[in-house]
């Protein structure tokens, strides 16, 4: 083995894994209800759910992922950390009062409740596909790729380095052998925890992990934009502006990659799954001790997401800029920018074990995603499949021990396909995968639930069709739209000649409401389901629902205003971004405006920074705020 790491490194790689393992599994050492295996105790304080929320989103998709695609395309890829805050603040506001006020340990409960166990196990089984297939392999591949990177193939990166020219490029390829060792290592450490400790011992490590994470990240990104000849972050603007224009938040509608009219339609149905009706993600939430706990962690977790787009796209910009001056000739993909930055950057500073600490933080940005799969995944199957039609008396304990069953065989499972299946020279982007494959299943569910929870009037019958016709529309409308409009330009002109997964995601959605419409029309409803919705639980008034919506509309009519003045150049795009995001706030602040004035007329004290939807409105007002200001 001829890798990168010193033996301070190994020390600090492999002494961080194993200290993360034995923390969990102290933990989780007292996990003797299924509330306590499956919820941590419903006793998570706010920086716990902030914790695990951002590293359980935050993984190697993100550090290494999303750094590929800023390495390929650029800053558009900020849109799914931008874009994702109102997904984040919908959970917060709208979906988790219901499955809190409800005591739901899994979201198919509400579907169950509100609709019926067709819903419900056709949820389960989609989340536990999206789970395994699409999310736990694509994690072990990149993990294990990038420590091969690390660990062993230094000599044939020198050989590649020193043979390569602009006339004859060659590619850096991985050693299949040490791939699968680096697969099975990563299985066993968080098989391990995960098992013996349940959700708390996720939770835990997930917060240990995110600090690695952020760690990692912002050294990587401090040290690349501190290279010569990338020479800080508006230097690089600078020269991006003379020559990629990577920059760029908004592409052409036809863009085959990231067009922007499917970033603001199919994106946001991807964000109301991901953040709202996700199993994995929402459960962090579910385990909060209480309501404002819960929220609070959210709210944290979003603004480390901010921080994204500068430490992990802007950093692959600038990576794709630097291998162009320091390696000519060398065919660098995405996936492989994070561990050539370790060797090029990161590793010729000669600090003692900071290459490992560095390595340490992607695989706890790993392992915290996967770590989580595997709880959810459980929860769903046992509580979905196991207590509720195969052995529905079963006894905590028997609980316990099928989950604990369950996590042995999706880890080994998903092992054994990612060995399989992913081929570590592959050069699609993994990020890439994950969002495309994933996108084909969820708009139905998203239906689901949104219809479910706003419309009294939905069925049971309407709320599985609308999660059928989601997933059939996914696959098939693709090749419709091909078979359809090949040679129209007037449509090719404006989504191209395939239809991205954006767009796709998008009329699947539409199609999944109009399902859901004309089949609950048609078919019996049921008074006490019908009750389940925002207005029947008494999570909005019927007043305070209306006034809702109309601050949502009002909101959507400022921004689409101040866009058409930014396309007309009537207004420069940081003028832009300062009243989108003044009003963005101001949208949030005004119930808490109320509740300070009405405390001041009774003479009681009253802190507004102590009020989340304070902070929630900041939230949302920086995001608005990159959205115009990155145009």
């Amino acid at each position: 083995m001829n890798g990168l790491l010193t033996p301070a490194d190994f020390v600090v790689f492999f002494g961080s894994l194993i200290l993360v393992m034995v923390i969990g599994l102290w933990a989780g050492r007292k996990e003797d209800s299924a509330e306590d295996f499956y919820l941590a105790g419903r006793s998570t304080r706010w920086w716990g759910v902030a914790g695990s929320i951002f590293g359980t989103n935050v993984s190697a998709n993100h550090i290494v992922g999303m750094m590929a695609v800023g390495f390929s395309l650029g800053f558009v890829e900020s849109h799914f950390e931008i874009t994702a805050i109102a997904g984040l603040l919908v959970l917060c506001y709208c979906l988790l009062p219901v499955y809190r006020k409800l005591g739901v340990f899994t979201l198919s409960d509400y579907l169950s409740q509100r609709y019926d166990d067709r819903s419900r196990v056709a949820y389960s089984l989609i989340m536990i596909t999206i789970i395994v297939l699409v999310m736990m392999l694509p994690a072990f591949y990149i993990g294990s790729r990038t420590v091969n990177i690390l660990l062993v193939d230094q000599v044939h990166i020198d050989a590649v380095l020193q043979t390569a020219t602009t006339a004859e490029p060659q590619q850096i390829q991985i050693n299949r052998t040490y791939y699968i060792i680096g697969v099975i290592i990563m299985a066993f450490v968080t098989g391990t925890y995960t098992i013996a400790g349940g959700l708390k011992a996720v939770i835990v490590t997930d917060v240990i992990q995110s600090v690695l994470m952020l760690l990692a990240a912002i050294i990587v990104a401090f040290l690349t934009f501190s290279q010569p000849e990338i020479g800080g972050w508006a230097n690089l603007r600078a020269m991006d502006a003379t020559d990629k224009d990577m920059f760029h938040l908004h592409l052409p509608s036809d863009h085959p990659a990231r067009p922007w009219s499917g970033m603001v339609t199919g994106l946001m149905v991807l964000h109301f799954y991901y953040w709202g009706a996700n199993q994995f993600i929402v459960q962090r939430a579910l385990a909060a001790k209480t309501d404002k706990e819960a929220r609070m962690g959210i709210i944290t977790a979003g603004f480390f997401k901010l921080l994204i787009p500068f430490i992990s796209i802007g950093t692959g910009i600038a990576a794709f800029y630097l291998f162009s001056q320091k390696m000519p000739g060398v065919a660098v993909d995405g996936d492989t920018a994070f561990p050539l930055l370790l060797r090029e950057v990161v590793a010729p500073v000669g600090v003692a074990g900071l290459v490992g600490l560095v390595a340490a933080g992607l695989i706890g940005a790993i392992l915290s995603s996967v770590d989580s799969m595997m709880n959810s995944a459980a929860t769903l199957i046992t509580f979905d499949i196991y207590k509720r039609f195969i052995n529905p008396n079963a006894s905590d304990k028997q609980l316990i021990f099928f989950g604990r069953v369950c996590i042995a065989t999706f880890v080994v499972g998903a092992a054994l396909l990612t060995i399989i299946v992913f081929d570590p020279n592959t050069k699609e982007p993994f990020f890439t995968y994950v969002a495309k494959h994933q996108s084909r299943l969820v708009a139905g569910i998203v239906v689901a639930f949104f219809m479910g929870m706003l419309w009294k009037g939905a069925t049971p019958l309407g709320g599985f069709a609308s999660i059928l016709v989601g997933v059939l529309v996914s696959y098939t409308f693709p090749n419709v739209y091909e078979f359809l409009f090949s040679g129209n330009e007037a449509i090719t002109g404006l989504f191209g000649e395939k239809l991205n997964f954006f767009h796709s995601v998008f009329v699947a959605a539409i199609f999944a409401v109009l399902a859901n419409l004309i089949v609950s029309r048609v078919s019996t409803s049921d008074a006490s389901k019908s009750k389940l919705t925002w207005v029947g639980l008494g999570i909005f008034s019927r007043e305070s629902f209306r006034y809702f919506r109309l601050k949502v509309f009002a909101s959507l009519a400022v921004y689409a205003f101040l866009g058409i003045l930014m396309w007309q150049s009537m207004l420069l795009p940081v003028a832009a971004a300062v009243v989108a995001a003044i009003w963005t706030w101001l949208m949030f602040l005004d119930n808490v405006l109320k509740m300070m004035l009405k405390a001041a007329g009774k003479g009681r004290a009253y802190s507004i920074l102590k009020e989340d939807r304070f902070w929630a409105g900041l939230l949302a007002a920086c995001a608005i705020f990159m959205l115009y200001y990155f145009k």
